[in-house]
């Protein structure tokens, strides 16, 4: 049995479509027991996005960005997330939109681009995939300043650290934002694996 089989949407209403769409589904959901049981959730619905960490192998080095995010702050954080680049796919690929997004937010125009995996970031409320990329970049590849573009609200500073000084700023509380922490755990991992055998 599939997992089509076990849903059969009763009602779908859309409660806000401001910025992106909020709606709430009705549901009735086949359980394990074998009985039907209704069920309401809200999801929201920003499209898809891409997100990517710079890494200088020759320096160890990455490239993150701080801006602002009103919903961390009216969670009691101060609102400024370390983040890697990120942005919504808005009907381009996901490796067109992170080489745009990449130059948009850092300056830095991205060489030897890799996908390393796509998530659901979180998947409870959200209907976004992210799709996860790695890429490189030395002084050569600076192309602009960055900072993002002002007509969209955007005003990102560009940070430049060592991959372990970012690895320590997980642990300290200075880096929360999830899609961050995941690509420099991966290149950590990544780093780690390809360390000589002791």
């Amino acid at each position: 049995m599939t997992t089509q089989d076990r849903i059969r949407i009763v009602d779908t209403t859309v409660l806000s479509d401001n910025w992106y769409v909020l709606r709430k589904v009705t549901f009735d959901f086949l359980r394990r027991d074998g009985s039907w049981q209704r069920q309401s959730r809200e999801t929201y619905d920003r499209g898809n996005g891409a997100t990517i960490l710079l890494h200088n192998p020759a320096t160890g080095h990455v490239v993150l960005t701080r801006q602002f995010r009103m919903p961390a702050f009216v969670n009691g954080h101060d609102g400024m997330l370390i983040e890697a680049a990120a942005g919504l796919l808005d009907q381009a690929s996901p490796e067109e939109r992170i080489r745009a997004e990449v130059e948009e937010e850092t300056g830095y125009r991205v060489r030897n681009l890799r996908k390393v995996f796509e998530a659901f970031m979180s998947p409870g409320s959200v209907t976004e995939k992210l799709y996860f990329y790695m890429g490189e970049y030395d002084d050569s590849t600076r192309v602009g300043r960055g900072g993002g573009i002002a007509e969209e609200g955007e005003d990102l500073e560009v940070i430049e650290m060592p991959l372990t000084e970012a690895l320590a700023a997980i642990g300290r509380g200075e880096i929360v934002d999830g899609k961050t922490i995941m690509l420099l755990q991966h290149a950590a991992l990544q780093a780690a694996a390809a360390a000589p055998a002791c």
